[in-house]
């Protein structure tokens, strides 16, 4: 299976673009999310993903977003097996925007 990744300067090209056709979802935990998350942005526990795959529109773009960009990879490979077919992987995670001291929502 082969996953998109998009590194943080595509990921911030296309979260100030707001495309309305792209949903970003962080998949971390409740405790990482307190540290700051993409304003705006979903968040869908990775464990808890499974439970949400029917409520989203498989014509949507979905970035994924974890602290580095494991468990996005992970949550990507998900819902390519639960047939969405355009998925992106933020590699890098938040830990490259937090970095670069983009904007954050507490």
């Amino acid at each position: 299976m082969n996953i998109q990744q998009k590194n943080i300067d595509e990921v911030y090209a296309l979260y100030n673009k707001k495309p309305k056709d792209y949903v970003f979802i962080d998949v971390r935990q409740p405790e990482e999310w307190a540290d700051g998350t993409i304003p705006g942005i979903t968040r869908i526990m990775l464990s808890e993903l499974p439970q949400h795959l029917e409520t989203l529109d498989k014509h949507k773009t979905y970035v994924m977003v974890c602290r580095s960009g494991a468990r996005s990879g992970r949550a990507c490979e998900a819902m390519a097996q639960a047939g969405f077919t355009q998925t992106l992987n933020f590699s890098g995670g938040m830990l490259s925007w937090y970095e670069r001291q983009y904007p954050l929502e507490k």
